[in-house]
Formats: structure tokens, sequence, C-alpha cells
């Protein structure tokens, strides 16, 4: 494995940034930054750490943060002790479905702080529910949304082969 070049950096600090704005802290945002960019694709924490310039410590952090969302994984290689992680071929996809799937919890609790505020003035309940109504829009869209997305993930020649018929051009 080579260094970073430094222009590898400032992508990685550029996805790193983008994160952070999203509240995610900066190394976890770095490792995502280098896991999508690094050859091999499977790194140990050492070679993350080494990569990034940083603590393992900091790399295991991150790590445990952001492996539960299915973006990063953990693997193993026969015969070695040490883990390797590496962006899940469908990471991105399940760290958004499972961002999705949020949407019509978060619409009952808006819901709840309506019936809360059953009674308040227009004003009052304005910022509440123009939430709500978002929230009721996501949910009924993003499952089409969704839908969509696995048909063009799958692809023409796929589904083909899955018994489907190409679209004529």
């Amino acid at each position: 494995m080579s260094d970073p070049t430094d222009s590898e950096l400032d992508f990685v600090d550029e996805v790193a940034a983008f994160f952070a704005r999203e509240g995610l802290p900066l190394i976890s945002g770095r490792v995502i930054g280098w896991l999508l960019i690094c050859e091999p694709a499977e790194q140990s924490a050492a070679e993350l750490a080494d990569a990034l310039a940083v603590s393992r410590s900091s790399i295991s952090t991150a790590t445990r943060m952001l492996t539960p969302s299915g973006l990063v994984e953990g693997v193993r290689k026969r015969g070695e002790r040490q883990e390797y992680f590496r962006i899940a071929a469908d990471g991105w996809s399940r760290m958004l479905e499972s961002r999705y799937a949020k949407t019509t919890a978060f619409r009952h609790v808006t819901e709840r702080g309506l019936e809360v505020l059953d009674g308040a003035s227009p004003q009052r309940r304005e910022r509440l529910s123009n939430v709500a109504e978002l929230y009721r829009f996501l949910e009924g869209e993003l499952p089409t949304i969704w839908a969509r997305w696995e048909q063009h993930r799958i692809g023409p020649d796929r589904r083909k082969g899955l018994g489907e018929s190409r679209p004529s051009s």
C-alpha cells in the first residue's frame, strides 16, 4: 500500500467536511473518504491510521460509529486475526434505507406534538405542522423512489435475467 497523495487526502478531507456538516465527527468522514478510494479496498485499522495519520483508537471509535449503519463493514480474512474495513457493496443503499425507515416514526412524533398543541394558535402550530406535512409527503413518496432505485440498480441486463423483458430503444 502506498501513501495517499495530497490530492487524495484533499478528497478525503472534502468527504469529511461534507459529513461533518451532517453531524458526523471529522475522523469518521475521513474514514469514509479513504475507504471510497483506497487500494486495496479493505483496510486494517493500522492501515487506516497510517494513511490518515491518526491514532488507532480514533479509527476504532470511527469504525464502531460507521458499522451499525451498514455503510462500512468489518471483514476477516481466513487465517488472520485482524479485522479489515471496507465500504459495503450495498452500504450506501442500506444507510439511506435505514434513514428513510425513520420517516414514519418521526411523522408520528410530529403528529403527537400537534395533538399536544391542539387549541394553540395557528402561529404556534405552524412550524410543527410544516414538518409533519413534509414527513407525510416523504412517507408517501419514498417507497416509490426506493422501488425505482432498486429497478435502476438491477439494470436492464440483470432484469432480463430475472424474467423481465428489456425495454425497447
